[in-house]
């Protein structure tokens, strides 16, 4: 992780780097604080995750949103179910990465790792699979943290849709960020980590 590397070659450089960590520590240590907080906050009515210390409520999605997102949602978890695949989850299902709680619009995990989870549970791991809806209060973070946090996790695979533009770009994971594989606007497209999944794109937006 080029990034990483770079952060901590700068702290080892820096003669205050003991002052540096202690700060970071307290600040982690209030974010975890935070976050106890949070998880006792929401509930089921809510949509909001934990993003850097900050809770982020997330308001009613457009007409656009919910026909992308229930068309898609419906093709995954049938063709997921048909093949005896693992679970397809959206909206409300929180993913809970080492420090940060996200509440993907669509989202797959593999049979191996959707056995181990209960009835009861609330949180879930790093899914194999994202699909994200991009709206304006959301892009940014689509984009931005969330692309970077789903990355480092170890995702392999990771969509964003645009209502507005009307296409679809599919991120490989590449080492340790994602790979741009392909923008698409029309035609057929293929999931690469849930074998013989595709869509025809322009069902999504019609």
């Amino acid at each position: 992780m080029k990034e990483q590397h770079t952060l901590i070659d700068d702290l080892q450089a820096a003669p205050d780097a003991l002052l540096i960590i202690e700060q970071v520590q307290q600040a982690i240590h209030q974010e975890t604080t935070k976050r106890r907080e949070f998880y006792e906050l929401v509930h089921e009515d809510h949509k909001a995750e934990f993003i850097n210390g900050e809770i982020v409520f997330h308001s009613p999605v457009r007409k656009a949103h919910w026909h992308i997102s229930t068309r898609l949602l419906t093709r995954l978890n049938t063709y997921v179910e048909e093949h005896d695949l693992g679970i397809v989850g959206a909206e409300k299902v929180m993913i809970t990465l080492s420090r940060n709680d996200y509440e993907p619009d669509i989202c797959y995990f593999r049979k191996e790792v959707a056995e181990q989870f209960t009835n009861e549970q609330l949180r879930f791991p790093a899914p194999d699979f994202v699909v994200e809806i991009l709206s304006e209060s959301t892009a940014e973070r689509d984009r931005g943290v969330k692309m970077r946090d789903y990355a480092a996790h170890g995702i392999p695979e990771y969509w964003i849709i645009d209502p507005t533009q009307q296409t679809i770009e599919q991120y490989w994971l590449d080492q340790h960020s994602y790979a741009l594989h392909q923008k698409v606007a029309e035609g057929h497209l293929s999931a690469k980590i849930i074998a013989g999944f595709g869509i025809e794109v322009s069902d999504l937006f019609a």
